[in-house]
């Protein structure tokens, strides 16, 4: 038998020496559960992010028992985790046609996750669930939002779901992180995305593109070949 197994790492204001199911905030990007990156110089920057020190756990998965929902496999497209967040992150802007659009997203492109032990995809930092406002209120098109992910060099988030995923996962060590350092980092990476998501934004738009609207009105579903 083939053993998959992957070193990450989990930024946090505590050393984690055994991450427990069932922790975690409800309104997270894909609910409750362990947020982890295989990117160290990410977790340095989750780290830190309420500009204290803070530390990097690292960890080793093996992956080989595990059902894993991949969002960024070419089966799946952005709605797909744009719907996990609209279903699960609590604040969003109010009025416009958001709240038809959310609703609209989680009907037809919410996937079923109760199956999977773990979740790979995209992180919505502060900047970036701002992108994704954006598209649900109607102001950019699909086609923005995913550059916009793509250009901000988040990475991919590991997200362990349900006990036997825990019961994969073993501490291997930490590092103490020093904000000073990579919370100017952070901030730095999120104000080139933002700089860079503005010039796009106000590029004219291809008429190909994909609004909310045009996705709501054509009433197109998960498998439309236009989403892809």
């Amino acid at each position: 038998m083939i053993i998959l197994k992957k070193t990450l790492y989990h930024g946090s204001q505590n050393i984690i020496t055994m991450p427990q199911y069932g922790k975690g905030a409800r309104n997270n990007d894909y609910g409750k559960g362990f947020y982890c990156t295989e990117e160290i110089e990410l977790a340095r920057e989750w780290a830190c992010a309420k500009q204290t020190n803070g530390y990097v756990n690292c960890y080793e998965l093996e992956l080989s028992e595990l059902n894993i929902l991949n969002l960024n496999s070419s089966e799946y497209n952005i709605l797909n985790w744009l719907a996990l967040l609209a279903d699960n992150r609590t604040y969003w802007q109010r009025g416009s046609i958001a709240e038809e659009a959310k609703k609209y997203l989680k009907d037809n492109f919410l996937p079923d996750i109760s199956e999977y032990d773990v979740i790979i995809g995209y992180r919505a930092d502060d900047s970036y669930f701002a992108f994704a406002q954006d598209f649900v209120a109607g102001v950019i098109s699909m086609q923005k939002l995913a550059e916009a992910m793509r250009l901000g060099k988040l990475g991919e988030q590991i997200v362990l779901k349900s006990p036997k995923a825990f019961e994969q996962i073993k501490y291997l060590g930490h590092e103490l992180v020093d904000a000073g350092i990579y919370y100017a980092r952070k901030k730095e990476r999120e104000r080139e995305a933002r700089k860079e998501y503005r010039l796009r934004r106000s590029q004219k738009a291809d008429i190909r593109e994909l609004f909310i609207l045009d996705i709501m009105r054509e009433e197109m579903k998960n498998d439309d070949p236009r989403l892809f």
